[in-house]
């Protein structure tokens, strides 16, 4: 199949069912999350939704300067950077708008291409210091998982193969393979979002939720537990 052809199928079904997992696999957290806050509701002798306690802590989660030790701070705004950058990007990018207003006729205002371009290798810069950053502390990597290594990396080869497909002075590849890598590594994100750490994006308030109600617990349950596991009386 020549790649004019596979860059079609890319753009075209396969983003539509990329589009589907990510969405209904977004309603599914969001569901089963749900139901778990409605059971820790039931369950909790403190009926109060604390709405104002998550407000603040997820606003504090989502720019955590004051959260981390000061020799940690740097990569914590880096990090805050390039999620910033890799959300903006895909939705105001004026190409990806161009897509959507043909499909769904969909439509809202773009970003302007030079701010773009700016975030889109601020994106890529970012996601390799912190991918390099993982590789090379012991305690990052103790605690890392596959995904950790490969979503940055997924990630950075989507954001690269986008800027070079709308700068071809700097693409030593043609325009059609580099929008192919950069379609299938875009819908690759798509499918992963669900089943990854980027689910969090959209779901970090529900979670920040469904911790503070899990610590409401009904009286005397720490002297349960404790006769339960048979350590009653002993100093905590």
């Amino acid at each position: 199949m020549p790649v004019e052809q596979w860059l079609e199928w890319t753009r075209g079904p396969l983003f539509r069912f990329a589009l589907a997992v990510m969405v209904l696999g977004l309603i599914r957290l969001v569901v089963l999350n749900g139901i778990n806050l409605i059971s820790l509701v039931r369950h909790s002798y403190d009926k109060k939704m604390p709405v104002g306690v998550v407000a603040r802590d997820t606003l504090r989660w989502l720019f955590p300067f004051t959260r981390v030790p000061a020799s940690q701070r740097f990569f914590t705004l880096v990090s805050v950077a390039f999620h910033l950058c890799i959300i903006i990007v895909p939705i105001f990018l004026a190409g990806h708008i161009l897509l959507w207003q043909r499909g769904l006729g969909l439509s809202w205002p773009a970003m302007h291409q030079t701010l773009a371009d700016y975030m889109t290798l601020f994106a890529i810069a970012t996601g390799l210091l912190l991918f390099g950053k993982r590789v090379s502390t012991h305690l990052t990597r103790s605690l890392s998982r596959v995904q950790d290594y490969l979503l940055p990396l997924i990630i950075v080869t989507t954001f690269a193969s986008g800027y070079l497909a709308v700068h071809p002075a700097v693409n030593p590849a043609g325009y059609d393979a580099t929008m192919l890598v950069h379609a299938l590594s875009g819908d690759l994100v798509l499918i992963l979002i669900p089943f990854s750490k980027l689910s969090h994006m959209l779901l970090l308030p529900i979670s920040h939720l469904v911790s503070e109600l899990g610590w409401h617990l009904v009286p005397e349950a720490g002297t349960r537990v404790a006769r339960a596991l048979g350590k009653e009386g002993e100093p905590v």
